[in-house]
């Protein structure tokens, strides 16, 4: 009988959404196995070959399989195209994990590392106006790893593709704010939905601070005003799908 694939649970979105966190504190379970380094970067990879890929590369990341849980977080997954459907292909029954953040916030962070980083040099202002035009000249159209601030804060429209492809069972919806407030209980759902006793939780603590830098740019009340009309009708979508919504 063909043995199960070794990576059981994947951290598939969303970027700036607690993610480094998450993976930082399952990190600390002896009882987990986590890949290294964090991001593998497997199923949005677009230079491999898709009619025969090769998972050993992808097993690489990971410890010898013990019987432990296996997972890794790459908070693209949820967001690339085709990268759903290439873990489905993998695993159908692999245990997701996908942690939320308010959409505003998340996009104000996400510029504010790529703009650190050197990627972005225009203002965030324009960037969630004029700039989302940059992504109608991306491949794959429409989709762009760094100027996707608002792009990849429609939830809804990607949690219908993910529902698609996995049962609502096997998707865990957390809150980056609850992971910040309350990690225990948090970490608490994450070990349940692994099929995991509980344990004490690891010590509270902050992990992936921005960089304390000039940006040039801050989160105006109109910017706030302009993305919660624009995210509207998707977090409406959102609350009905998930149970909650954020604005």
């Amino acid at each position: 009988m063909a043995q199960p694939p070794p990576v059981s649970f994947l951290i598939a979105g969303v970027q700036k959404g607690g993610t480094t966190a998450l993976y930082d504190y399952l990190a600390d379970y002896p009882d987990l196995a986590l890949s290294q380094p964090k991001e593998v970067h497997f199923f949005d990879d677009e230079t491999r070959d898709w009619d025969a890929p090769d998972y050993g590369a992808y097993h690489a990341h990971f410890p010898a399989a013990d019987g432990r849980p296996c997972g890794e977080a790459t908070p693209i997954y949820l967001y690339w195209p085709n990268a759903l459907e290439r873990i489905c292909a993998y695993n159908p029954a692999m245990r997701l994990i996908v942690t939320l953040r308010d959409p505003v916030a998340r996009a104000w962070s996400h510029w504010r590392m790529e703009y650190a980083r050197g990627a972005e040099r225009e203002p965030f202002a324009w960037c969630i106006r004029q700039g989302r035009q940059r992504l109608f000249d991306a491949r794959p159209w429409g989709h762009h790893r760094e100027f996707s601030y608002v792009e990849r804060g429609f939830y809804a429209e990607q949690f219908k593709r993910l529902f698609t492809r996995f049962p609502r069972e096997q998707v865990l919806v957390l809150r980056a704010e609850d992971l910040r407030a309350e990690p225990a209980a948090t970490l608490g759902a994450v070990r349940r939905h692994l099929g995991l006793p509980q344990a004490a939780a690891p010590a509270h603590r902050d992990v992936h601070v921005g960089r304390d830098i000039d940006y040039g740019s801050e989160l105006r009340p109109e910017d706030v005003a302009w993305l919660r009309q624009v995210y509207a009708r998707d977090q409406a979508r959102l609350r009905d799908l998930v149970g909650f919504a954020y604005g």
